[in-house]
């Protein structure tokens, strides 16, 4: 707050107070004694009430109007007497020392009340923020509810995420914008001199996320910094309410996906069971059909396999967003998964598959059998589609203290670095196969949620000659002893 010049005026009452209060002690019959006690009182009065550089001077004006009027030799500014000496510097000393002490106590109750003040304005504030309107914007109420509670003229608040302005009060602060910009990017208060407006960084977390200026605003900067932390939480607190809705769309949009998949793939469940029946039935008849007959019904055969494949994963990808992947984990060989998912590809590849011979040797692992045979029926698939028709695809198993890893080596053209990771999410396919190779985009999505379900994980590393690596880690079983 801008220091007041001191005041003429109240020196000249100063010397008329002391000049009255000598007048009426020299009117009445009164030791010198009763005078210097009741000079004193004077002076504590004038401390008491104005400050301490009045106090000083009604202390000086008194000690020689005490000296003048009551010390002998009397008229004169002279001590005959050397005790009168202590008593009068005795006097002078009290009467500042009085004075200072009473001007320090007016001083700590001014500053008492305004930090009550200043308290009071801050939870006003924190309140008003606590209860503003969701259907209007938070910058707005929170720039008003400012002007409003600690009488600004005029509050402007800028937020950088969304580049808003908004006001409060009845004045306005033309051309503040470029100042509460140049804020946010230094991150230091400014004091805008010709208009008598300050302009205060907004900060959360030690990083600026906008600005204050404001007008007329005379508190502490202990108070400023309150209030500047209570519109960066309601900032924060508005950004938080809008991820958390976007969450919750995105949930229910999730969520009414997966339900939507879920309730698809169980209506073709029905279909294709019978298609799978028909076809079973007519290569089961043999010599009763010709060539051309039982090349169809083979083809029928093999792509109903196939898409009761792809309903089986839609229905596991439905669980899995839904969180409803129910586990049944027990000890299994390593020889035992990699057989059941080779053996689903007879007539498919299969002679393409290479298995290696130590897998009987491998510890087993701590596994669902039927989710991680599925998992890896993903991983061969994707290895027989993505590399020539006339390669082979190699399990290579190898043994970690606490997992086992099985590699499926393709000799395909290999997958870029910056498609390693992606090819793991929803739907993902890259650019430059999406036309040539058939896919849902599913697969290795749901084989990856399947690994990491069961303790593991998933990855793709590029091969050491040429095509691709994917690296199903599985935890090994504990060995307990007797």
């Amino acid at each position: 707050m801008p220091r007041q010049p001191f005041p003429i005026m109240r020196l000249l009452l100063t010397v008329l107070i002391v000049g009255a209060a000598t007048a009426a002690f020299s009117a009445l019959p009164v030791n010198a004694s009763t005078a210097g006690f009741g000079y004193l009182v004077v002076v504590l009065a004038i401390a008491t009430v104005w400050g301490l550089k009045e106090a000083i001077l009604a202390s000086a004006f008194a000690m020689l109007c005490y000296n003048f009027f009551f010390l002998p030799p009397r008229g004169r500014f002279t001590i005959a007497d050397p005790q009168n000496w202590i008593a009068l510097l005795t006097f002078l000393v009290t009467a500042l020392v009085a004075s200072h002490l009473s001007d320090r106590a007016k001083k700590q109750t001014i500053e008492a009340k305004r930090r009550q003040r200043e308290t009071e304005q801050l939870y006003a504030l924190s309140r008003s923020i606590l209860l503003t309107d969701a259907a209007q914007p938070i910058g707005l109420q929170a720039a008003q509810h400012i002007a409003q509670i600690f009488d600004a003229p005029a509050v402007v608040l800028f937020d950088s995420k969304s580049g808003s302005t908004f006001l409060g009060g009845a004045g306005e602060l033309p051309g503040i914008d470029a100042a509460l910009r140049q804020v946010v990017l230094q991150g230091t208060h400014h004091h805008e001199t010709s208009i008598g407006v300050d302009v205060w960084p907004i900060t959360l977390g030690g990083h600026p996320i906008g600005a204050l200026a404001a007008q007329g605003i005379r508190v502490s900067d202990g108070a400023v910094q309150a209030l500047l932390n209570l519109v960066a939480i309601a900032l924060e607190r508005v950004r938080t309410e809008e991820a958390a809705n976007k969450a919750e769309i995105a949930r229910q949009s999730e969520e009414f996906k997966s339900t939507l998949l879920d309730a698809i793939a169980h209506e073709f469940k029905t279909p294709l069971t019978s298609i799978k029946a028909a076809s079973t039935s007519l290569l089961a008849e043999g010599e009763g059909l010709r060539l051309e007959q039982r090349e169809l019904a083979s083809i029928i055969d093999e792509e109903t396999d196939r898409l009761s494949l792809l309903v089986t994963e839609a229905v596991k990808m439905s669980e899995i967003d839904a969180g409803k992947v129910k586990l049944d984990r027990a000890a299994t060989s390593i020889e035992t998964l990699l057989h059941s998912a080779a053996s689903s590809f007879s007539g498919r590849g299969e002679e393409r598959i290479e298995g290696v011979d130590n897998t009987n040797e491998a510890p087993q692992v701590f596994v669902d059998p039927e989710m991680i045979t599925l998992t890896l029926r993903q991983v061969i698939d994707n290895a027989l589609k993505y590399s020539p028709p006339s390669s082979h695809v190699l399990f290579k198993v190898e043994t970690e203290p606490e997992r086992v890893v099985i590699r499926v080596v393709d000799e395909g053209a290999g997958i870029p670095e910056r498609d390693r990771e992606r090819i793991f999410d929803k739907f993902y396919r890259r650019t430059v196969v999406r036309d040539k190779v058939p896919g849902s985009g599913l697969g290795l999505h749901i084989a990856r949620e399947i690994a990491r379900a069961n303790g593991g994980d998933l990855w793709v590393e590029a091969g050491r000659q040429i095509g691709s690596e994917f690296c199903l880690a599985l935890p090994r079983c504990v060995e307990t002893k007797a």
